[in-house]
């Protein structure tokens, strides 16, 4: 089995630093998002990385430091749900394709010419940019190989992730590199749990991974459900992005893609799909009735021309549906604050105006990517008990100027380079813009020369 995340020893190659004694942010506009959608003025107190108080903090509590937040919301930590750090070094060099052809020509020979040190300096950018712009929770599919590099990278940053290995054995169209055996492929995301899962005092959990069902066997499917509900871990894949990927499904298992996963046990509570921009009416029933979790990615299906995902009618059915970027070779940001914005303006288009608010992006901005991952006890909101993850915006920006509505002014009118700081786990990662662990000037020269590399390998 795979162990339960627990607290790490101090001791070893991977020991942590002293953990803050006591944060206070006074003076804030605290967007909870707790169930009563409370906005409070007031302060939060923050002790052994939880939140142990919202609203009034007298003045007479000692901790190690205080923030004054005049003029800033204070709002629960970004989490998005579908993301690829491994492709942060792609961006510019897979534009203007749709789906398919996107993996073949351009992602997966990228993918397949990554080594240990362009992954690390792939994962240690796309931290860089999350941290700096309010995301603190990421769910994310890396690529076949090395995996423990985006781990190893990601235990520095701060940033909270769910990290899976790519599964893949059954696709002509891909690379040698990319396609395993299937009991390797399962081995090994097995081995790399037991690795990781609840490292870094619980920051970094592990999932399984299949890519979708054109890459995967019918039998590494089913395995992994079996894995997956043996071991209570996510699984996260793609389903029914694109119409061609759906008609291959189709002919390969005279199936639909949710029909069809759901003939290999995947879905559970547990199911996490990325896109689901085409699933009909039955489909959405089957996840509705099997607590399937959606992924939604507006600036990525857009870009890649994937279409206008039924968002409404999904949540109408009560599936959770939360939110990413997806990667930076399709999107080409990291931003959530673009993604609220496309999520609720583009299903405005679908079903009209308020279909799905600003107050509904920010939800799942926050609320269901915690529930996504079984973490809605401990993420998601600014509630007592809870992880002190967080970030600041601040309102002193002449497009905020005569903004009233918080959930429309952080949805409609906020950007990421708004976020003047992040905190994790009750630390503070960005502080005032400025980030504590890292040098982004550093960590940007290193993507950079690695990306030169990995696109020589690769041929382009």
């Amino acid at each position: 089995m795979v162990p339960e995340p627990q607290s790490p020893s101090l001791t070893g190659p991977h020991a942590q630093q002293p953990r803050v004694g006591g944060l206070i942010v006074r003076n804030a506009r605290i967007v909870t998002m707790n169930d009563a959608f409370d906005v409070v003025e007031g302060d939060v107190l923050v002790r052994d990385g939880r939140i142990a108080a919202v609203g009034a903090v007298p003045a007479t509590e000692r901790v190690d430091r205080i923030i004054d937040a005049r003029g800033a919301f204070l709002v629960p930590g970004f989490i998005q749900t579908h993301i690829h750090l491994c492709q942060t070094l792609f961006r510019g060099y897979a534009d203007d394709l749709a789906l398919l052809d996107w993996l073949k020509t351009r992602v997966w020979p990228m993918e397949a010419a990554h080594t240990p040190a362009s992954l690390a300096a792939a994962a240690r950018q796309a931290a860089s940019e999350l941290l700096m712009s309010g995301t603190t929770t990421v769910l994310t599919m890396e690529t076949v190989h090395d995996t423990d590099a985006v781990f190893e990278a990601l235990e520095s940053t701060g940033l909270r992730a769910v990290v899976g290995k790519c599964m893949m054995d059954a696709d002509d169209a891909a690379p040698a590199r990319l396609i395993e055996q299937t009991k390797a492929s399962l081995d090994e995301s097995v081995a790399i749990a037991k690795r990781w899962h609840g490292r870094a005092n619980g920051r970094l959990r592990a999932a399984f991974a299949p890519r979708f069902a054109v890459s995967c066997s019918q039998a590494l499917l089913e395995a992994v459900a079996a894995l997956s509900q043996a071991h209570g871990l996510v699984v996260h894949t793609h389903a029914s992005e694109n119409r061609d990927e759906i008609a291959l499904i189709r002919n390969r298992t005279g199936r639909s893609n949710i029909d069809y996963l759901a003939h290999t046990g995947l879905t559970s509570p547990r199911l996490c799909l990325a896109h689901c921009v085409w699933v009909d009416d039955h489909e959405q029933s089957v996840m509705g009735e099997h607590d399937v979790k959606v992924l939604h990615c507006p600036g990525s299906n857009l870009k890649l021309g994937s279409g206008l995902a039924p968002i409404i009618e999904m949540r109408a059915k009560g599936i959770s549906v939360s939110l990413g970027a997806d990667g930076a070779a399709c999107n080409n940001h990291l931003d959530m604050f673009e993604e609220m914005r496309l999520a609720a303006v583009l299903q405005a288009v679908r079903k009209g105006p308020g279909s799905l608010t600003a107050r509904d992006a920010l939800w799942m901005a926050t609320r269901e990517g915690a529930r996504a991952l079984g973490l809605e006890r401990e993420l998601g909101s600014i509630e007592i008990g809870k992880r002190a993850d967080f970030l600041l915006v601040d309102r002193d920006r002449p497009q905020f100027l005569t903004a009233r509505d918080p959930y429309s002014t952080l949805v409609y009118s906020a950007r990421g380079t708004d976020v003047r700081t992040t905190v994790v786990d009750g630390e503070v990662l960005v502080d005032g813009f400025r980030p504590i662990r890292w040098d982004p000037a550093e960590i940007a020269a290193e993507a950079r020369v690695e990306a030169g590399r990995l696109a020589a390998r690769a041929g382009f």
